[in-house]
């Protein structure tokens, strides 16, 4: 089982509370890609990365009691935290399961879909683990997948060397740890040599001002990351700090604009 540590992003409260964040910025369109891929009342989804549950507790609410989230970590912290939310909520029909993603077969449970984003960007071995979400669903189930294409269009306008440096040294960062920031680029071929029937390819990027919600979630990235990206020696404070004051300075300019990064949307069915 991988240690917690081993997740290059951390597993600390301030990750935590980033990731709530994240969800409520991203949660619109995982909602509506949920609707497209056909996930309804008495399903069993597997959520893959579960993190913390926020999407997990959404799903469950889709689903019904009548319905099942299997909802699979490598950390026992982001479980500890989903299952003291189903506690608090009462909910009965998600199953936390701590799994290796990098090396753990999923649960048999002929699940009519899954979900994962920002997953196969950070194990060691993608193209692995997409087979194993193959094998876990049913004939027919539905996998819908949030994953970057591009991670390098991530900047502001006008342009900051010190946020384009974090950028590049965020990539340098998961490479390092065995990941890929841009592993929507190879999804779509894997995908059909296992057997999915791909449905839809959707690019997502967005460009807003600061007084935009979405800012929220480029900017949080950047104030818990550098903290990260310190700590584990990939940048040094000096550079942390004059990364944070560009942000802050960006943030405070009129008519900044945030360029997010690449993301793919893909909903495929399984054959």
């Amino acid at each position: 089982m991988g240690d917690d540590r081993d997740y290059v992003l951390g597993t600390h409260d301030d990750e935590i509370s980033r990731l709530a964040l994240q969800h409520r910025v991203w949660r619109p369109r995982a909602l509506d890609a949920w609707r497209r891929a056909g996930f309804t009342v008495g399903h069993t989804l597997l959520d893959i990365g579960c993190g913390p549950g926020h999407a997990a507790i959404d799903l469950a609410d889709i689903v019904g009691p009548s319905g099942r989230i299997v909802a699979v970590d490598q950390s026992r912290r982001f479980l500890d935290a989903l299952e003291a939310t189903c506690r608090h909520r009462g909910l009965a029909n998600i199953t936390p399961l701590e799994l290796d993603l990098d090396a753990a077969d999923l649960p048999a449970v002929g699940a009519d879909g899954a979900w994962a984003r920002w997953v196969f960007a950070f194990v060691n071995r993608p193209r692995d683990l997409l087979a194993r979400v193959g094998a876990a669903l049913k004939p027919g189930g539905v996998l819908v997948v949030h994953e970057y294409f591009d991670y390098s269009t991530w900047r502001v306008a006008p342009r900051s060397p010190e946020i384009e440096e974090y950028v590049r040294v965020v990539m340098e960062s998961w490479r390092a740890n065995g990941g890929e920031p841009d592993i929507g680029l190879d999804l779509p071929r894997w995908l059909a040599e296992l057997g999915f029937a791909i449905q839809t390819l959707h690019p997502i990027i967005d460009v807003v001002p600061a007084s935009n919600f979405v800012w929220q979630w480029p900017a949080a990235f950047i104030q818990v990351g550098l903290r990260r990206l310190v700590d584990l020696g990939h940048l040094t404070a000096e550079r942390a700090l004059a990364i944070a004051e560009a942000l802050a300075a960006a943030e405070a300019a009129p008519h900044t604009l945030m360029v997010t990064p690449a993301l793919l949307e893909i909903i495929a069915v399984r054959r």
